[in-house]
């Protein structure tokens, strides 16, 4: 008894002593709550398109930070008030970082930022930004123009489609890259673009692709949200397709040629970091970051088993000069559907100069105001 007295004694004067000095008892047991990220999107996370690259980006986070962090997801939300309260519910649920990535979903992240300061919001192609709201997209201009040579290149038609969804700068944008591809390769290719009004609606891009190609169109491509539809339906018609936003290769064995597409991935990972570390104020991602093929935000798509290997040699030699600085695919000169000149011969506008693009180079047919 007095030697378990004595053992019981030491123990709890060790324990005290533990205390006093403020050192942590080594059978305590810490937890930390996990950081709510939220991730809102304006379609569905199998899209084959712009919604399913940016769930991808999710994943990511999810996987590189484990149970650090609670993600939170909602598809499907619309450009309108619905977004906020899809934000908000986030934010009440304990969400401090945000990721609304829609193009329309800006206003409503704005307003909701504006009464959220401790909250930080990365925005997705975004014109605005607050003092805890930035935005971040990419120049997928970059792998348009490249996939705009393949289809230069494998049009027998010198006809060529394009399925899009607003006349906004980064849409147009898109366009007039790939036709400048096409047109460096083949000087005769014509692009016809139209416009759908919608981000995914089916019936409006059957209506776009099958118009397009009975006009004779031999390759169709396009800037809309969801790229499955008009992809099948090239494929189904027996003519070639390039697709956006992500690799949708395996919905057209046969007419499928390459895309451009997004690599959000590395990019959602450090501005989840950022935010973590409470460095957002001062950082890159504080205002309008716009990362390329050099950072790795954007990539061109593998090309199709059918696209010739000149072909292919043709667009990654200039892929790697466009990498490297050395190629600018918007060095002037540069006209307009009208014959004005928008870009001066030797300049290289810059990120927000291009982002206020409100015209259609020579070689598109189509109307903004349609």
């Amino acid at each position: 008894m007095k030697k378990v007295s004595v053992l019981l004694w030491v123990l709890l004067c060790a324990g005290a002593l533990s205390s006093c000095s403020g050192k942590k008892n080594s059978t305590t047991v810490e937890t930390q709550k996990p950081v709510g990220i939220g991730f809102i999107f304006v379609g569905a996370r199998d899209d084959y398109g712009y919604n399913q690259a940016a769930y991808k980006g999710s994943i990511a986070v999810e996987e590189a930070f484990g149970d650090r962090v609670k993600v939170y997801r909602s598809e499907n939300v619309p450009e309108t008030s619905e977004a906020s309260r899809v934000l908000e519910q986030m934010i009440q649920v304990g969400g401090t970082v945000m990721f609304p990535t829609s193009y329309g979903h800006l206003d409503p992240a704005l307003d909701v930022a504006a009464n959220t300061k401790d909250v930080v919001f990365f925005h997705q192609g975004g014109l605005k930004n607050a003092d805890n709201l930035g935005t971040y997209f990419g120049t997928i201009w970059e792998p348009f123009y490249l996939a705009g040579m393949a289809a230069g290149k494998s049009t027998k038609t010198n006809k060529l489609g394009f399925i899009a969804s607003f006349p906004i700068p980064q849409v147009l944008l898109n366009i007039n890259a790939f036709e400048l591809g096409a047109r460096a390769v083949n000087p005769a290719a014509v692009t016809t673009v139209i416009f759908t009004g919608s981000w995914a609606d089916p019936a409006m891009q059957t209506n776009a692709a099958n118009t397009l190609i009975d006009g004779g169109a031999d390759v169709v491509s396009q800037h809309q949200d969801s790229t499955k539809t008009v992809i099948e339906i090239c494929e189904r018609r027996g003519i070639m397709s390039v697709g956006n936003h992500t690799d949708a290769s395996e919905l057209a064995p046969e007419g499928w040629i390459t895309g451009a597409m997004w690599n959000w991935g590395p990019t959602f990972i450090e501005m989840t970091q950022v935010a973590l570390d409470g460095g957002f104020t001062g950082s890159k991602y504080d205002g309008k970051y716009r990362g390329g093929l050099k950072e790795g935000v954007v990539d061109l798509a593998p090309f199709g088993k059918n696209v010739p290997a000149d072909v292919v040699t043709l667009v990654n030699n200039t892929k790697s000069r466009m990498t490297s600085g050395e190629f600018f695919a918007f060095e002037g000169e540069i006209k307009d559907q009208s014959g004005k000149v928008v870009i001066p011969a030797g300049v290289r506008p810059s990120a927000d100069e291009l982002e206020a693009c409100d015209w259609l180079v020579e070689g598109v047919v189509g109307s903004i105001a349609n």
